[in-house]
């Protein structure tokens, strides 16, 4: 086989200091591959132009690189995707990707961080080694970003996770989807609970996570919480800065298959 391209495609983040979760994974899964020419591409369009109006840093859409790529001579192209679960971005990277099938002697695509069992099981014990000991009235609350997408369903997946491994005041709701806030108010209320740790459940801590999660806007999630009686904790970190997370794309990039 002759030059190999080694292609890490995010959603991406206009943030420069929650760009690193996406930085480790990307240095995590370039020593898997050394023998890999490196690359980055972002799927946000919106984010790649704005951080090139503001840094001045051109960061490529994944068929401006395919073509790139093409054009250089890459026979082998090993594509792995930083999306937390197989919705709306993965498919839309699939569709990108598809029209080069036949230009590479092998295109490969690595799966999400949450596929199969197995992921979703490895991601639950690594948060729960992060967490701060909860006492009786302390919960945990994950925010996801949530879609229409029926794999929606992987962040009720996650909670459920938490359960088996005997965590009960852990709970994951969405910004856009289902579980919303008002699932995760209800429970908290049921476990009457007074102190609540709110952290993303999402590659980077960006905008979501700084402004819906923890803003100071009266609809943020941190304002929502406080207004209704409880004392509220941050924890602005990206799933991208454990390095759990950078395993299990390590081995998704490892078992990448041939795109269909």
């Amino acid at each position: 086989m002759g030059k190999k391209a080694l292609m890490v495609v995010s959603f991406g983040t206009s943030m420069p200091q929650a760009r690193c979760a996406i930085e480790k994974i990307e240095e995590r899964l370039h020593k898997a591959f050394p023998d890999h020419d490196f690359f980055r591409a972002f799927t946000s369009r919106m984010v790649a132009r704005k951080i090139e109006r503001e840094e001045g840093v051109h960061i490529p859409a994944p068929e401006e690189l395919m073509e790139r790529l093409a054009a250089e001579g890459y026979e082998e192209v090993r594509c792995q995707s930083l999306h937390v679960i197989f919705g709306q971005e993965y498919e839309k990277l699939l569709a990108q990707l598809r029209p080069y099938r036949g230009r590479f002697a092998r295109l490969l695509i690595g799966r999400p961080l949450l596929w199969d069992t197995e992921d979703y099981l490895r991601l639950t014990r690594a948060l729960l080694a992060e967490m701060p000991r909860l006492a009786e009235d302390e919960a945990f609350v994950f925010m996801g970003h949530g879609t229409e997408h029926p794999a929606n369903a992987a962040y009720a997946l996650v909670e459920n996770c938490f359960r088996y491994h005997r965590a009960e005041r852990v709970y994951v709701g969405t910004v856009e989807g289902f579980p919303h806030l008002d699932y995760v108010l209800a429970r908290l209320d049921a476990h009457e609970v007074t102190h609540v740790h709110l952290a993303p459940l999402m590659i980077v801590a960006g905008d979501h996570a700084h402004n819906d999660l923890a803003g100071a806007e009266e609809d943020s999630w941190k304002s929502r919480l406080e207004s209704e009686g409880y004392t509220v904790e941050t924890h602005l970190r990206g799933l991208g800065e454990l390095d759990a997370v950078g395993e299990i794309f390590a081995d998704h990039c490892r078992a990448a298959e041939t795109l269909e």
